[in-house]
């Protein structure tokens, strides 16, 4: 699976070459605001595809948004690879507030989307409304998350209703991992596929802005897509989505151990962070480090 953006080297479609020559592509397009969901809805229209990121801290979301990275996911996932969590089901509001004010702060272009912690919304749509006005006023994010389909699109529909712009996310949804009992492919089978599509149009009619396909077959995938007029996001679900997303700290190769099959680690930063960390230390050790030029005098 390739979630790499459009390269310039490669052709474009006239509707791609247009948006490129008039600042308006999500990736490499030159724009002094942030992206919004009309510009995730155009970018369907003309056949773009479009890349996320997760983001928990300032500093790295900053990064991202300087590389163009058009939208940027608060994700719960900060539960597993920054609170040393083994689940995201421990995440709480408080800290999902934080961390996505954090982004917020760090970046000038990407849309924010704040990831709803298991038990901010499944309680009832009020609580949903509640917790996900929490995302809008404190942290200041453009849209929230929230995942699950038929079962959360009455959330979904009374939050669009007020102006909060929702990411669906169906499939695999991590905060079931205990009533799945792990994180298996969803979708297989006549059943569980014809599912899924119900869960996908639910969510759209309620008013879903975009859809997220985790760990979902391929051609499922690339039917849901072709079916829904919102956006499609894949993490595991092939090549046939709208966008791709993959959790910053596995893109990067910081992950240790085993990663999922559907990433691509395009960098090995655990290794240059770890030789970096030692090196410092072994200066130190020797009394080579703080040299004269790192001392006042």
């Amino acid at each position: 699976m390739n979630a790499s953006p459009l390269s310039p080297a490669q052709p474009q479609a006239p509707a791609q070459q247009a948006a490129a020559a008039q600042g308006a592509t999500l990736y490499g397009g030159v724009t002094n605001r942030r992206v919004t969901v009309r510009d995730l809805a155009a970018a369907k229209q003309r056949g773009e595809r479009w890349s996320m990121l997760t983001a928990y801290d300032a500093l790295t979301a900053g990064v991202f948004d300087e590389a163009g990275i058009p939208v940027l996911l608060v994700g719960d996932s900060a539960g597993n690879c920054h609170l040393g969590y083994e689940t995201t089901v421990p995440v709480t509001m408080d800290q999902m507030v934080m961390l996505s004010a954090a982004v917020v702060r760090g970046t000038k272009r990407a849309m924010v989307v704040g990831d709803m912690p298991f038990g901010s919304y499944q309680e009832s749509p009020a609580q949903a409304m509640h917790n996900a006005a929490r995302l809008m006023k404190e942290a200041g994010v453009g849209a929230v998350k929230l995942e699950g389909g038929e079962r959360s699109a009455r959330s979904i529909e009374l939050l669009v209703e007020a102006g909060i712009p929702v990411m669906a996310h169906i499939g695999l949804t991590p905060q079931s991992v205990h009533a799945l009992g792990g994180y298996p492919v969803q979708g297989r089978g006549d059943e569980a596929a014809h599912q899924l599509l119900r869960d996908a149009k639910a969510v759209q009619q309620a008013g879903a802005f975009s859809v997220v396909l985790e760990a979902v077959p391929a051609e499922l995938a690339a039917q849901v897509t072709e079916q829904l007029s919102v956006p499609t996001v894949g993490i595991g679900a092939g090549a046939g989505t709208d966008a791709q997303v993959l959790v910053w700290t596995d893109m990067a190769g910081m992950t240790a151990g085993r990663v999922p099959k559907f990433v691509k680690q395009y960098a090995d930063l655990r290794s240059v962070l770890g030789g970096a960390a030692r090196a410092f230390a072994a200066d130190v050790a020797d009394g080579s480090f703080p040299a004269a030029e790192h001392s006042f005098s």
